[in-house]
């Protein structure tokens, strides 16, 4: 992990937020397409850069085994930034409201989501390893 692998994911991780609250947004009916972030997520989407780090281990795994632990990591990373934020009143998200929750911090039935999300962050980071060839 280094600070240019840190700051791609910090911003794909806001941009992909953006999309999503917006398309939240639009299922409720509102076509401004109004997306959200906080500041306190872009660290927190950096730390995907340690999937690059995990990445030649398990390459060759099946992609959907992949991406389920790479899942379960993001959602133990929601759980700890969001209990942490918490003690601050500093999370910028609260699950409460929502039937499959933990501690208000996590979403059970976003864990797909969060397979998505972990399987385009391995293919951003091996983007960035591959060697570029001479034209």
């Amino acid at each position: 992990m280094n600070w240019k692998t840190f700051c791609i994911c910090g911003l794909t991780g806001w941009c992909m937020e953006i999309l999503f609250t917006s398309l939240g947004a639009l299922l409720q009916g509102d076509v401004r397409l109004m997306g959200r972030t906080s500041v306190w997520m872009f660290p927190i989407y950096g730390t995907a850069s340690l999937i690059g780090c995990i990445y030649p281990k398990i390459e060759y795994w099946p992609v959907a085994l992949r991406g389920i632990l790479y899942a379960c990591g993001i959602m133990l990373g929601e759980f700890i930034s969001g209990s942490f934020l918490k003690l601050f009143a500093a999370c910028p998200w609260d699950y409460s409201d929502s039937l499959l929750n933990i501690a208000g911090v996590v979403r059970l039935d976003y864990f797909f989501f969060w397979v998505a999300a972990g399987l385009v962050f391995e293919r951003l980071l091996c983007a960035q390893r591959k060697p570029q060839s001479a034209a």
